[in-house]
């Protein structure tokens, strides 16, 4: 909810959250195509692009032109790529509403930055929760628990669409599951999320459906079932 106007944020921006992330709070980051339909995160910090309307040719043109020939790129919605591209991976998933979510402080977390990207990706490495790069950190908020002063739980905020944040990178060390850190720092970003006057959301793969069942006792709520998908553009620009 909006503190300026006690309003709930348009959840149209997560029919769409990667072009609107890149073209709202995440702007500075973004790279754009030459016909500006399209646009996609720098390649260290996140494997994803967006286009304006995923139906509109001009749009898959112009991030094959950004993009060059050849090349992987990463996308999510429902959304069918046009002839030529190739569908090397396709990942059903579940996007989640948080605005019911019962958000709240963790005494343990601690933030993370630019100084503890090494253990994140270590932590990421071994856990597998989705994409996180060299500079993913610098997307938003991360939180981490350590234990004996070793990172054994993450979570952070990925896409940033206007009024919202995606909750993303969530996982804990195999030998420290089962005490609920991974619920502590979602409950803790998503409160941190609420201070900024924004609304939590987030992602997971459909067949995670411990991930889902845990994120719903939250109090998250599913929304739609978008795909991710990992393409290669086409071999020669058209």
């Amino acid at each position: 909810m909006s503190p300026e106007t006690g309003t709930l944020p348009d959840s149209a921006a997560l029919d769409n959250p990667v072009w609107a992330a890149l073209t709202g709070t995440h702007r500075g980051l973004a790279e754009l195509g030459p016909a500006g339909l399209a646009g996609r995160y720098p390649l260290d910090t996140s494997p994803f692009a967006g286009l304006a309307d995923p139906a509109d040719p001009r749009a898959w043109a112009d991030l094959a032109a950004l993009m060059g020939p050849g090349q992987v790129v990463w996308v999510t919605g429902l959304l069918t790529p046009p002839p030529h591209w190739e569908t090397l991976m396709s990942v059903p998933g579940v996007q989640l509403d948080g605005r019911a979510v019962r958000a709240g402080a963790e005494p343990e977390a601690v933030p993370l930055g630019r100084g503890d990207v090494p253990e994140m990706l270590e932590l990421v490495g071994l856990t597998r929760p989705g994409p996180f790069l060299d500079r993913t950190v610098e997307l938003g908020t991360y939180l981490g628990i350590r234990h004996e002063g070793r990172l054994v739980a993450m979570a952070g905020e990925r896409m940033r669409p206007a009024g919202w944040s995606e909750i993303s990178a969530v996982c804990t060390h195999p030998d420290h599951r089962g005490r609920g850190l991974a619920g502590r720092l979602t409950r803790a970003v998503a409160a941190a999320v609420r201070e900024r006057g924004d609304s939590p959301f987030l992602h997971a793969a459909a067949a995670n459906t411990g991930a889902v069942r845990l994120y719903e006792s939250m109090g998250f709520v599913p929304r739609r079932r978008p795909l991710f998908l990992g393409l290669r553009t086409p071999a020669r620009e058209a």
